[in-house]
């Protein structure tokens, strides 16, 4: 279980580390609203996956 906590940090701050710059640099209030959107569902996703039993 460390381990699968471990991979979803990793994971989380690399997709931040991804779209942040692209949302900063854009300046567009839809693409923030699309990001917004899309890290909601990873970390939707992300809490099933970590809550289901191996």
């Amino acid at each position: 279980m460390p381990l699968k906590i471990v991979a979803a940090i990793v994971a989380v701050g690399l997709m931040v580390a991804y779209l942040l710059p692209l949302v900063l640099k854009l300046k567009e209030v839809s693409l923030g609203v699309v990001v917004a959107i899309a890290m909601t569902m990873m970390l939707v996703d992300l809490r099933q996956s970590l809550r289901k039993d191996d």
